[in-house]
């Protein structure tokens, strides 16, 4: 008589996770994939394409999208930032709506709300920032928001703290189809590393740069190259709207750009675990954001 014990079957599935700007959607997958995949700041609009992130849980592998928040487009870019949004919910097996419960109910959340209501896939309700509210606040607008779409679960954590995860995750799991993973288990996420790079970029843009300049800048990896000593040798540009926006970009004798670069480069060195050597150029070009060529570049759909 054998004594081996069957396994499990396992399960792959993706979970997109959608939500107005500023939810703590970035935050959320960083916390769930353990590791930075993501860039995370505090200003909106951040995220400007989806990222997929790889989790391992049990004999289950979740693969997050992370997706732009969804908000009132205005421009060309805008478009194809909401279009991508709502591209990786119907592309999902199950989505995730996340609200910031300070912000509570917002017209932002309901209109959200109302339009994966019709989606026909299976929904999850996520209260982030649970841990900065009156525990009485919460039950009432989770009641509120299963009211207009009846939520498969509902989860109350802190993405930031990393409570309630263990629970999302498990949950998460246990709702995927069985199938084959898709991804080699010790894949962290599918993004290029050249996207990456400009990303770190970006992100480090956002956090040391302030009104106008970060949301009217975009960066590309020009070029890398994989050097004998094994270190790279990446080469990016920063491209901007205006002349005002590149001086504060470059700073009084280069300061700023030149911490900008280094603060990236310990990310980057960091993250790839080798030692990167990073060039950072700084062009203006008026209208990127009405370039379809550009907003491909970006690795989104051009919405015209």
């Amino acid at each position: 008589m054998s004594n081996t014990t069957e396994l499990p079957p396992t399960r792959c599935g993706l979970v997109a996770i959608v939500g107005a700007p500023n939810a703590g959607k970035s935050t959320l997958v960083n916390a769930l994939a353990g590791t930075k995949v993501t860039i995370v700041s505090p200003k909106p609009q951040t995220t400007r394409f989806r990222i997929r992130a790889v989790v391992m849980e049990g004999r289950a592998q979740i693969i997050l999208v992370d997706t732009p928040g969804i908000f009132a487009p205005r421009r060309r870019l805008d478009r194809a930032m909401v279009a991508a949004a709502w591209g990786g919910a119907q592309d999902a097996d199950l989505s995730v709506l996340i609200v910031d419960a300070r912000a509570g109910l917002t017209d932002e959340v309901r209109a959200i709300a109302e339009k994966l209501k019709g989606g026909g896939r299976k929904l999850m309700l996520l209260l982030n920032k649970a841990d900065l509210v009156d525990p009485p606040r919460l039950l009432p607008l989770s009641k509120e928001l299963n009211d207009i779409v009846p939520f498969a679960e509902t989860f109350m954590v802190s993405a930031l703290k990393g409570r309630g995860l263990d629970r999302v995750k498990a949950v998460l799991a246990n709702n995927l189809p069985e199938g084959p993973y898709l991804f080699p288990e010790d894949d962290l996420s599918d993004l290029p590393q050249r996207m990456l790079a400009a990303e770190i970029v970006r992100e480090q843009v956002l956090r040391q740069t302030h009104e106008e300049v970060p949301h009217h800048a975009t960066v590309e990896t020009e070029t890398w190259q994989e050097r004998k000593d094994g270190s790279a040798r990446i080469e990016v540009t920063i491209y901007v709207t205006r002349a005002t926006q590149k001086g504060i970009l470059i700073g009084d004798g280069g300061a700023k750009v030149k911490s900008i670069g280094q603060s990236a480069r310990r990310e980057l060195e960091a993250l790839l675990e080798r030692r990167i050597h990073l060039f950072i150029n700084v062009k203006e070009r008026a209208g990127w954001d009405e370039e379809g060529g550009r907003i491909r570049a970006l690795g989104l759909d051009d919405q015209g």
